[in-house]
């Protein structure tokens, strides 16, 4: 189920170990380090801009969510090589699991921003539809993010183009076997509603008005419960805030990691 790579690119810019993998400039102590956690069928690109955008305030770490079938477990990964403490990004699947570690580890966390994500649990219908999912996987291929995938994912907008190449490329690198994995996670995921309110670090809440998946009254009923926190929602974008708006996410994220 595991795996392990340790890799260097030149310079040392580059690297990936058991469960991370970063790309981040040179750091220093001045640094805030930050654990940024993917969505379903999504690897470290997905979060490149804001890695870049943000090298001269953050010290940036990607997990790995491929490994593991459980939040929990995905959760306990992360924790086991984070930093003793740390500012946590969490979009979609990665909010789910943001949401875990806040529940194990909440003094480990030094502020928590939530993109494109919800506290609830899988209703039953997604719950079956992931289960035909992994079911018509095993029966057949993994064929990735197909066109319709890609609508219920991304803003009109973007179905085609550079965001459509880079979800076809994430969900490639991710395969099949990740994907039956995460699937269980989520679908597997405990209601995270109740705990909202014990969350005491400053928190943002990002939307987009199209998202199909975690729609905005999923991420306001997350703002309202979590006291202090702020709701930015995002125009013209879908379930993919990082990619189809990065400009925006990163001048959020920039302000978010300055608030005290």
């Amino acid at each position: 189920m595991g795996r392990t790579a340790g890799v260097a690119a030149s310079g040392g810019s580059a690297r990936m170990h058991a469960g991370w993998n970063w790309d981040a400039p040179q750091r220093t102590s001045a640094l805030e380090p930050v654990v940024f956690l993917p969505g379903l069928l999504c690897d470290q690109a997905l979060w490149r801009r804001q890695i870049h955008a943000l090298a001269d305030v953050a010290a940036p770490m990607v997990a790995d969510l491929t490994l593991d079938d459980t939040v929990g477990a995905m959760a306990e990964r992360t924790l086991a090589v984070a930093p003793s403490r740390f500012s946590l990004v969490g979009l979609s699947m990665g909010g789910y699991v943001a949401l875990e570690i806040m529940r194990r580890a909440p003094e480990r966390v030094s502020r928590l921003a939530l993109i494109n994500s919800s506290a609830r649990g899988d209703s039953p219908e997604r719950t079956e539809q992931r289960r035909v999912a992994i079911e018509s996987l095993r029966r057949g291929k993994f064929v990735g993010v197909t066109h319709k995938l890609l609508g219920q994912l991304v803003h009109p907008d973007h179905t085609t183009g550079a965001v459509a190449d880079e979800m076809r490329g994430m969900a490639s690198r991710v395969g099949g076997e990740a994907f039956i994995r995460q699937q269980h996670a989520i679908m597997t995921r405990p209601d995270s509603l109740d705990g909202l309110a014990k969350i005491a670090v400053p928190t943002m809440v990002v939307v987009g008005d199209g998202d199909r998946i975690t729609p905005p009254e999923h991420a306001r009923e997350i703002h309202e419960r979590v006291a202090g926190s702020r709701y930015h929602e995002i125009a013209a974008c879908g379930h993919m805030a990082a990619l189809e708006h990065p400009e925006q996410t990163n001048f959020l994220l920039r302000n978010w990691l300055a608030q005290d």
